[in-house]
């Protein structure tokens, strides 16, 4: 006489509590469940077995989610000369299943324990997913399932695009079951990651000058972060006879994309927060995981992107928010082609860093070219304008053969002194007698 076991189950007759052990088999190794079996072994048999199978049947396909119905086989069989109803459960392919009334929770979500049906725990329902969901974090299944969408609902308003049922499935935010993903967790109000941004005092994370945490869904976050970075994106002003030109110590290009980087490339299972740092000379933005397999930072300044979250990117793309893929890190450098000190890259295996200079940082005196140099430099600037009406800094530093801080720092000296006036921003930057 055969026992209950991990992988059997008796039950007197029909009972809805029967959906239980059928999510603990399609969650664990698969099993049989014999209704009209004692506890015992002993055969007392079903009057019904048409009814019973359609009862159990309906059952499965209601109260289960994903669909198990695939990998169920329901039929009578004769044991002891009585009949009984035999219903077999394979190993999902979709785990974790879950009862809908409960959600991908421990108290919807079972497994065998010996012959006990018992709920799961998170760590178990995380491996579950894990192991179904392959190495996309994005693709995988919420553990959270009662989301919200404000945020994201008014964004999608604000650009002009629906944000209905259909839009997130075809967007990748509810799987072909019925459920929301990582990428809807992402985007919804119960968003779990957060930003944290500071500005310190001087040049190194001593003393705090302002801090925020941003969080909820990613389109909460990208506000609340650019506008903390803008309030602290101090403005110079010169004067272009009689036109006021105002610039940044940080291109809002260059924020708006390094920004977004750290958001789209991000590795999202992993813990920790994405970190913004503001000091005086610089401005960092640390995110959570290194390239992506298949790039090597070579890559990088060729404009190869391999996306880590495509469908997020997807998203970012419908909303206008990126252009084109793999063009972010290429507008960076472009902000700061006049710039004596460029953007600076470091990727280790778990984390991606990029570092924006600031403009209008000065090195202490000392760090400077002597002034007699200086002076002699710019004596010789202003002497090409002699042939040329206007320069680029690179033409002067061709003509004169010196260093591009050289030619960097004896413009400055001229434009501060008035002596020549700059038009035009970033490559387009070009130099005439003031």
């Amino acid at each position: 006489m055969e026992r209950e076991q991990a992988n059997l189950e008796f039950k007197r007759q029909y009972i809805e509590d029967i959906k239980y052990t059928v999510v603990a088999f399609a969650n664990s190794e698969g099993g049989r469940l014999l209704v009209g079996v004692e506890d015992d072994g002993s055969v007392c048999g079903v009057s019904d077995p048409d009814e019973t199978m359609l009862r159990i049947m309906n059952t499965v396909r209601d109260s289960i989610r994903p669909d198990i119905t695939l990998f169920t086989r329901c039929e009578t069989i004769e044991m002891d000369g009585r009949c009984v109803v035999e219903l077999t459960v394979q190993r999902g392919t979709s785990r974790p299943y879950y009862l809908s009334g409960k959600g991908i929770r421990p108290e919807g979500v079972y497994v065998r324990q010996g012959a006990a049906s018992v709920p799961a725990s998170e760590t178990a329902i995380l491996n579950m997913i894990s192991e179904t969901s392959g190495a996309c974090y994005e693709e995988a299944v919420s553990l959270k399932q009662d989301l919200t969408f404000k945020k994201a609902e008014a964004y999608f308003r604000q650009k002009k695009v629906a944000f209905g049922e259909a839009q997130k499935r075809s967007l990748g935010l509810i799987n072909s079951d019925g459920i929301y993903t990582n990428l809807a967790l992402l985007l919804s109000d119960q968003c779990v990651h957060s930003v944290k941004l500071a500005v310190f005092d001087g040049s190194a994370k001593t003393v705090f000058r302002d801090r925020m945490e941003a969080t909820g869904s990613l389109f909460e976050q990208i506000h609340q972060s650019f506008e903390f970075i803008s309030r602290h994106n101090r403005l110079h002003s010169s004067f272009d006879g009689l036109e006021r030109i105002d610039e940044r110590d940080y291109p809002i290009e260059a924020i708006r994309e390094s920004l977004l980087n750290a958001f789209i490339h991000r590795k999202y299972d992993i813990g920790g927060a994405t970190l913004v740092s503001m000091f005086d000379d610089r401005l960092e933005f640390v995110t959570l995981g290194g390239l992506a397999p298949g790039i090597q930072q070579d890559d990088l300044g060729l404009g190869v992107s391999v996306l880590r979250n495509r469908n997020l990117a997807n998203v970012f793309y419908r909303l206008h928010l990126i252009e084109a893929y793999g063009t972010g890190l290429m507008k960076i450098h472009e902000c700061y082609a006049e710039a004596s000190v460029k953007p600076k890259i470091e990727i280790s295996s778990n984390a991606f860093k990029i570092t924006l200079p600031n403009l209008h940082f000065r090195q202490p005196s000392a760090n400077l070219p002597d002034a007699e140099e200086t002076e002699c430099l710019t004596e010789r600037i202003l002497a090409l304008f002699q042939n040329k009406e206007a320069l680029s800094r690179k033409e002067i530093e061709s003509m004169l053969d010196i260093s591009q801080t050289s030619a960097i720092n004896a413009l400055r000296a001229l434009l501060d002194q008035g002596r020549i006036i700059r038009r035009g921003t970033g490559k387009n930057t070009r130099y005439v007698r003031g």
